[in-house]
């Protein structure tokens, strides 16, 4: 049987965060914009007053406020091995710093992964606190973000990193 989940809402500069916990660690980071949310959440319990979801909601918001560098929470990323490998060496790029795809692949020892790499990256379940928005292509654009990338780019930003017009990968339409 799993776990119970508790959840709450944080708006940030960013939009409006829904914060998922269980017992021990915090489980998920939600960007709510609209799209569903999966299943495995929809028995979740609102509650703003759990220990978790408030440190959670704390350090965000001293991250957003300019005064937290990095996270110190108890997170509980759902997902394969790769994926948590992958997670947990984005966890080791510094506060104002950036990684490429082929850099992370390199640095869990499978350099030839930087496409399974951009995969993990795009399913991590907690961003902000595990910073996928600190990596990016091989030719120094911003390339896909769950939030967005106008959030990528803010987060950059927030960080000290100068984001241009030339960074941002253009999305194709047909």
């Amino acid at each position: 049987m799993p776990a119970q989940l508790f959840l709450t809402e944080l708006d940030t500069p960013t939009g409006s965060l829904k914060l998922f916990a269980n017992d021990s660690a915090l489980v998920t980071v939600w960007w709510d914009q609209g799209e569903g949310l999966s299943t495995a959440f929809s028995g979740a319990v609102r509650n703003d007053s759990h220990p978790i979801l408030n440190e959670t909601a704390r350090q965000l918001r001293e991250y957003f406020d300019g005064k937290r560098r990095q996270f110190d929470l108890p997170l509980d990323p759902h997902g394969t091995d790769f994926q948590k490998k992958t997670w947990l060496a984005l966890r080791q790029i510094p506060f104002g710093q950036t990684r490429t795809y082929g850099d992370i692949a390199r640095q869990i020892q499978m350099p030839a992964a930087s496409r399974a790499v951009g995969a993990a990256n795009g399913k991590n379940p907690i961003p902000i606190i595990v910073p996928c928005h600190r990596v990016i292509g091989a030719n120094g654009t911003l390339t896909g973000f769950g939030g967005g990338l106008q959030y990528k780019a803010l987060l950059l930003s927030l960080e000290g990193i100068h984001v241009t017009e030339k960074t941002v990968q253009p999305v194709l339409t047909f």
